[in-house]
């Protein structure tokens, strides 16, 4: 984290404290309003529970100047990437998807966004440097990539997406804006689920897109006051909390997954690891000219399905989870998703366990 960034982060921590009364919470209380007093439309900060609401308002303030850019929050990763494309492309359009993305990405594009006349054309993560972009709307990036782990230069590649006239949308949700900034890289628009790190505790759905073009991000809240797709003011308030702990929590996970890693590159029955903080990974140089850390996802390789499902199923420090991001070490088997990786492949996001007792549950049940 740069000085710039951790002033950014402590701010955001007392973000509230300038409009506080004495006597009134500090912590921003959870406002279940849908209707708002209003004697006149001018001069209203709410007016229906639909277009915004006092507890969203807390958690996006805080998403804004983690982003140091405007944020509108969604209740879902998959409701962000909705918005995000769907003001982007319209019928006729040509959008470029990671192949080795997130999975249900690439169905939004297969079963809704095909359907409704837009072209989608699927690339690798490590190929989209070399790609056509001629013709294309939108480029649509996910670095690292989920599951696969691999990185691309996402300042090279938004220049030369804007050099052909597309737009660049990048998911952040594997590094949140703590980690990796793709706006400062030239990304048109952030999206992230906000469901993993963010909130952290795995017990709130939520997303958001960020941008710095006020009439993209225009577009941005009136698709959800339009589309209802708002979050709810419960899971706001959770991911305000979440949030105030973000940077302790990353701490900790980075750190914890690049032990790990380290030992596992070592251990006979490990094959195929990816983690872009390891010297030897191929996304390593990308990776440390544009991160501020290395994360806390893994990807590594056993013999096979069976021996994948025998060591997650032994290993009582690891919660078999197709999430990521929380408190909880959480690791399964990619390919039962469809995910274009080798039956044994896991991708393992480390918790916040104590580093030591963690790898020694993996190790013995590496061993079994």
């Amino acid at each position: 984290m740069t000085e710039d960034e951790a002033a950014r982060f402590a701010q955001m921590l007392h973000h509230r404290k300038a409009e506080l009364a004495p006597g009134e919470p500090v912590v921003p209380p959870i406002s279940l309003a849908t209707t708002f007093h209003l004697p006149e439309v001018q001069g209203a900060a709410h007016y229906y529970g639909r277009a915004g609401q006092p507890t969203w308002d807390a958690v996006e303030t805080q998403l804004s100047m983690l982003e140091n850019a405007e944020a509108v929050a969604f209740p879902s990763g998959m409701a962000a990437i909705m918005a995000a494309l769907m003001v982007t492309l319209k019928a006729g359009a040509r959008v470029i998807l990671p192949s080795d993305g997130y999975y249900v990405t690439r169905l939004l594009g297969r079963d809704v966004l095909g359907r409704y006349g837009v072209e989608v054309e699927e690339i690798p993560t490590r190929e989209m440097a070399q790609a056509d972009f001629t013709g294309v709307a939108v480029v649509y990036l996910e670095t690292p990539s989920n599951p696969g782990l691999d990185v691309i230069d996402i300042a090279a590649l938004a220049a030369k997406a804007k050099a052909a006239g597309a737009l660049v949308i990048a998911d952040n949700t594997t590094m949140t804006p703590l980690l990796q900034r793709p706006l400062d890289l030239g990304c048109d628009l952030v999206v992230a689920a906000d469901t993993k790190a963010p909130a952290g505790h795995s017990d709130a759905l939520f997303g958001h897109v960020a941008g710095r073009d006020p009439v993209l991000m225009g577009r941005v809240r009136d698709w959800r006051r339009q589309t209802g797709a708002v979050p709810g003011p419960f899971e706001a308030w959770l991911v305000h909390r979440g949030l105030e702990t973000l940077e302790v929590r990353l701490e900790r996970m980075c750190a914890s997954a690049g032990l790990i890693a380290a030992r596992l590159a070592l251990h006979p029955r490990v094959r195929g690891l990816r983690y872009p903080g390891l010297p030897e990974d191929p996304s390593h140089e990308i990776a440390r000219r544009q991160m501020a850390g290395y994360g806390f996802l893994l990807g590594f390789e056993l013999e096979g399905e069976a021996e994948a499902e025998a060591f997650l199923a032994r290993c009582p420090l690891i919660e078999q989870a197709t999430s990521f991001g929380g408190v909880h070490t959480a690791a399964e088997r990619r390919a039962r998703w469809g995910d274009d990786v080798a039956p044994g492949f896991i991708r393992l996001s480390v918790g916040i366990e104590p580093v030591e007792p963690l790898w020694q549950a993996i190790a013995v049940a590496l061993s079994g």
